[in-house]
């Protein structure tokens, strides 16, 4: 009986095709959109999930996201090296100045200012140089997005000046950085040297980088720096959590992803839902012979399933490989980075699109369920 419905499944090639397509369609839609949801999200996080030094960051208690930064006082980074517990706290510095190539192209950068004795926050995933040259005077270390922006066509190469807020610097390293959300260059530099290029205020510390003591929990350790400081600490993954969850509550991004999906949803349910219908209304006069010879409804039943599946299997991989190939071809593009399927998506999206079959089939079950046999004998 599989063979049979598989031949009658592949006996009309146009509604065949057609199912196929409108599977393959809605899968690439849904796990496309998913997955550049997903990558912007990630891409709010970048700046804190490029410091693996620290497990905790400490800020003012109302800051709600990492782009939003109330200045702390240097008497708060001395009260959290205070904090039992603590092993190490250190300053971090996030400033938005201009650069300016001596062409006179600029533009507004991201600028991370770390600890000047120990570098803590500095980057690691180097293309050129290291972070220890930090140390050296009015030096930076720019991201390549930043480079190839400032000195387009170019080779990499050390020692490049450009300007912040008129000061003059020098680039000592260039490093591959997480996408950033608003996707800007992204430039580190001492603490003291960055608090000069961006420009002087009353408070300038942004962050707080610490380190839970041997034997203590990060959990507790930031339980501690609340209570003895009255400032909010968190771990990097739950600043990470409360930066994307910032984002889903107050843009219309999860909106605008969300009719997108639900469009691919709707489409793919509606187009092979009607489309299988068709197809079963065509081929009653053979269902009704499979009745006739005493062929069971359970056993009809799963033959229409087993039509359904196969479409929705071969659908779902065409749209899922259409996906990953996206993403492949993308990869080194620098404004792309970061976006990929996620396993989690395409686990996802293949349950939907079982559920998108199974509806689709539900018809067309009800239908034959009801058929008389006598319909073979009829004109």
């Amino acid at each position: 009986m599989n063979f049979v419905a598989l031949q009658m499944l592949l006996g009309d090639r146009a509604k065949y095709l057609g199912l196929i397509f409108a599977v393959a369609f809605s899968t690439f839609l849904m796990s496309h959109q998913s997955s550049i949801f997903a990558g912007i999200m990630r891409r709010t996080t970048s700046q804190i999930m490029d410091v693996p030094d620290a497990n905790l960051w400490v800020m003012d208690r109302k800051t709600q996201y990492f782009d939003e930064v109330k200045a702390l006082t240097d008497d708060d980074l001395y009260r959290v090296r205070g904090v039992p517990g603590i092993e190490w706290a250190v300053p971090l510095f996030k400033g938005l100045p201009r650069a300016k190539a001596f062409d006179g192209n600029f533009r507004v950068v991201i600028m991370m200012g770390v600890d000047d004795a120990t570098l803590v926050g500095a980057p690691r995933n180097m293309v050129l140089g290291s972070a220890d040259d930090l140390r050296r005077p009015d030096a930076v270390i720019i991201d390549r997005v930043g480079y190839e922006f400032f000195f387009p066509g170019q080779p990499y190469e050390l020692g490049k000046p450009l300007e912040l807020n008129d000061h003059r610097v020098n680039i000592v390293g260039i490093y591959n950085s997480s996408a950033p959300f608003q996707n800007l260059p992204v430039f580190y530099s001492r603490y003291s040297q960055a608090v000069t290029y961006v420009g002087r205020e009353r408070n300038q510390l942004s962050f707080v980088l610490a380190k839970a003591a041997p034997g203590v929990s990060d959990r507790e350790a930031s339980r501690r720096i609340e209570a003895v400081t009255g400032l909010r600490a968190a771990t990097s993954s739950e600043f990470g959590w409360q930066t994307i969850w910032y984002y889903i509550d107050h843009t219309g991004i999860p909106i605008n992803f969300g009719i997108t999906i639900g469009i691919a949803l709707v489409v793919g349910t509606i187009v092979a839902g009607q489309t299988f219908y068709i197809f079963t209304l065509e081929n009653l006069k053979q269902f009704g012979a499979l009745k006739a010879i005493g062929v069971t409804n359970w056993r009809i039943t799963g033959m229409i399933l087993l039509q359904a599946l196969m479409v929705g299997v071969i659908g779902f991989s065409i749209g899922i490989g259409m996906t990953a190939a996206f993403f492949e071809l993308t990869k080194n593009v620098l404004d792309l980075r970061g976006f990929s399927l996620l396993w989690q998506i395409a686990a996802g999206t293949g349950g939907t699109v079982l559920l998108i079959v199974i509806l689709a089939s539900l018809m067309s079950i009800r239908r034959v369920l009801v058929l008389e046999p006598a319909i073979v004998f009829r004109g």
